[in-house]
């Protein structure tokens, strides 16, 4: 029997014997850039040969004609196994796409219509003795009352919130421990208004009737964090390794101690992290401030005496104004925008500050 030889010098029953070919092509890195591209220049030739360019939908169409592109080209390169795993990524990146494009935008907003005001005049002057559309006047007053009521009400809400959450995951399930899962999941859907009625109903019914202070906000704000950080430090803690807490039980260590000098240090940046997300939670809410706290045109550094104006109430109060009453300048819409801007970098610094602590006081892995 004659053996047919293959180009390699096989015979036929040996290469059939090698089975399928498993191995295919495989594109240029720079391939899924270069598709988008091309697929953007071509639809936004496409429409500017029409005479109706449009960004939005040109960037949306160039999307769909770069996946549909780069699906080919990879199914008939490197495989169908590659061109999927192509169309997952590009799903992926789409959608991250998508979400960034209103924060993006409103970012873009405030600092393009905040930073015509914003000053060293506006971050060191209040609005006392201005009036009407007064060229003058800063937001002083609404950023210390901002950051002394949030940062009481971390001071309130952490520990409470901390302990519920070492009592969850570290002493185990049980009837209170169930009953508690389910108050802080209702507290999770609170409307910030009823944390605002709370708060001032509970030291109406010490103080009186029309009672505005500080402390008052920090309580509604608390109410509002104490489920985020509840939530947030107990799926940090689950994350914490068992093996890490019988190291510590096999040592002899107390189990108070063995939550305070181990489980905690370990999950310390996810705590951290989870405090944040909380105070960027209610740093910017309106609503309680308003029942709770009231508005001041000056500075008031008690907390517990007197109204106080924060960066929430002051933006609502000088944007519902709207334009000054000669009906030309829009000096109310600019401190507006200016205090929006300023919030939003008072957020941003506090994370900052929250990426920093996490760095130097989480648990260093590796080597030296």
């Amino acid at each position: 029997m004659t053996r047919v030889q293959t180009p390699h010098g096989e015979s036929a029953d040996t290469a059939s014997l090698r089975g399928p070919k498993l191995s295919h092509g495989k594109l240029p890195r720079f391939t899924p850039l270069a598709v988008f591209a091309g697929s953007l220049v071509a639809v936004g030739a496409l429409f500017a040969l029409l005479g109706s360019f449009s960004v939005p939908l040109t960037v949306f169409l160039g999307v769909i004609l770069h996946a549909v592109v780069l699906l080919v080209l990879t199914q008939v390169v490197e495989g169908r196994r590659a061109a999927i795993d192509r169309l997952a990524t590009t799903a992926m990146y789409s959608a991250f796409g998508l979400a960034l494009i209103p924060l993006v935008s409103l970012l873009w907003t405030a600092v393009q219509e905040g930073l015509e005001r914003f000053d060293g005049y506006f971050l060191s002057y209040t609005m006392r003795g201005v009036f009407g559309g007064m060229d003058a006047g800063g937001a002083y007053h609404a950023i210390i009352g901002t950051v002394e009521i949030t940062l009481f009400a971390t001071l309130i809400s952490v520990p409470i919130g901390l302990l519920t959450a070492v009592y969850l995951v570290e002493y185990g399930p049980s009837r209170l421990g169930r009953a508690i899962t389910f108050f802080v999941d209702v507290m999770t859907g609170i409307p910030s208004i009823v944390a605002g009625l709370f708060a001032y109903a509970l030291f109406a019914l010490f103080l009186g009737p029309g009672v505005r202070m500080g402390v008052v906000g920090s309580v509604a704000l608390a109410v509002l964090m104490i489920p985020v950080v509840v939530r947030a430090s107990e799926e940090m803690l689950k994350l914490v390794p068992n093996e890490l807490r019988e190291a510590a039980y096999a040592l002899g260590v107390p189990k108070w101690l063995t939550i305070v000098k181990v489980v905690l240090r370990t999950a310390a940046a996810g705590i951290v992290t989870g405090v944040m997300l909380s105070i960027a939670r209610v740093i910017g809410e309106t609503a309680p401030l308003l029942i709770t706290v009231g508005v001041a045109d000056s500075v008031n550094y008690n907390l517990f005496d007197g109204r106080m104006m924060t960066l929430p109430v002051y933006v609502f109060r000088q944007y519902s104004q709207g334009l000054a009453p000669n009906g030309v300048t829009t000096i109310n819409y600019d401190r507006a925008w200016a205090a929006a801007l300023t919030l939003i970098i008072i957020v941003m610094l506090l994370f900052a500050v929250a990426r920093l602590v996490s760095r130097f006081f989480s648990p260093k892995t590796g080597r030296r």
